[in-house]
């Protein structure tokens, strides 16, 4: 029931907007990559594959830092976007997600981000991979990419049960 009593189905709602879930996930999904692997663990950088940025030299790990850095204003920038969106929506009447519409999403958005990132950074551009510090990375990150999908199966699963509560309580 809304707030003057009627149904969201009597007062036009529409479902929430997935863009919103959707740039949370890859947002934080990039926070995750970032934060774990690249400072907690220090597995890779965001260019320590390459010979000209070694993580063994003060110069190589500035330019490295400054290269995390950057990532991570993009992936705070992506985090701000999901907000103004959900806000947005929210302000033109839309429902507000539930629970599994939301977090699906979130998860479907990692996994995009992983699967993306693995497949750009890590074997096209070839600039890192996910363990940089050993010698024969490839399974590190074949499993990064399988976790990826894993991410966007299940949490698409997650968002599909949510948007079918949401849209039988329309």
């Amino acid at each position: 029931m809304t707030r003057t009593g009627a149904s969201p189905a009597d007062s036009g709602r529409r479902l929430p907007p997935r863009t919103s879930g959707l740039l949370f996930g890859l947002g934080l999904g990039g926070f995750v990559d970032g934060i774990v692997l690249h400072q907690i663990l220090q597995w890779h950088h965001m260019l320590s594959a390459r010979a000209e940025s070694p993580v063994t030299t003060v110069a190589g790990l500035e330019v490295n830092t400054l290269a995390d850095g950057f990532f991570h204003l993009v992936t705070w920038v992506l985090v701000v976007a999901a907000s103004i969106t959900s806000l947005r929506a929210w302000r033109k009447g839309r429902l507000a997600p539930s629970y599994s519409f939301h977090f699906g999403l979130v998860l479907t958005g990692w996994g995009i981000f992983n699967v993306v990132e693995g497949l750009i950074d890590h074997q096209l551009l070839g600039i890192h991979h996910v363990r940089d510090d050993l010698g024969g990375p490839l399974s590190w990150d074949l499993g990064f990419l399988a976790f990826g999908a894993l991410l966007i199966a299940g949490g698409w699963l997650l968002h599909r049960r949510g948007a079918r509560q949401l849209a039988g309580s329309r």
